[in-house]
């Protein structure tokens, strides 16, 4: 597998498309991560099945959030996404997110040609609002059984803050591996 932060960029933040490679298809409870160091995925942990991810789960190339890792990325689509692709991904917005007490922002994205919809998603009010009832239930327990309330969906907010949160995520990448 090649090294997805040498070979990729964040994309075009600007335009809001964007590169994203997925980790965890939806309705997996397996949580895979991106190893930088060994340029390969891992299997990190099997979670209980009733903490299966509501959407696909990845991140974006040559970021680095808060807490040191790439910047995350729910990926809105019907069915579930490979681990290993990429994808450009149009941005919708951004869960602000806190995870024992570290800044784990995750941007939303749906794909940038989605044809199935007619590319209908351009806004996180285009989702519907039980799947974002579901998300941030998921995120605010997924890890109760085993330190339960150290999750916290703060807010969601607009494509220009997720702009912003990836633009800073950015700076951090350059700023250690330049």
């Amino acid at each position: 597998m090649a090294d997805f932060n040498q070979i990729l960029d964040a994309g075009d933040v600007g335009s809001g498309v964007i590169n994203v490679v997925v980790e965890i298809p939806a309705g997996s409870n397996h949580k895979i991560e991106w190893n930088r160091r060994l340029g390969a995925m891992k299997l990190d942990r099997v979670e209980p099945l009733i903490f299966a991810k509501p959407t696909n789960y990845g991140f974006i190339p040559q970021t680095l959030d808060e807490d040191g890792d790439e910047l995350d990325a729910l990926i809105i689509t019907d069915q579930p996404l490979a681990t290993g692709i990429y994808l450009q991904a149009r941005i919708i917005g951004v869960m602000k997110f806190v995870d024992d007490g570290e800044v784990d922002d995750k941007i939303v994205v749906v794909p940038e040609d989605d044809r199935n919809n007619g590319n209908a998603i351009k806004t996180l009010a285009d989702l519907p609002a039980q799947l974002i009832k579901q998300i941030e239930f998921h995120f605010n327990h997924y890890k109760d059984l085993k330190k339960a309330g150290t999750t916290q969906v703060e807010k969601w907010s607009d494509i220009d803050e997720a702009k912003a949160v990836i633009k800073e995520s950015q700076h951090r990448w350059t700023a250690q591996n330049h």
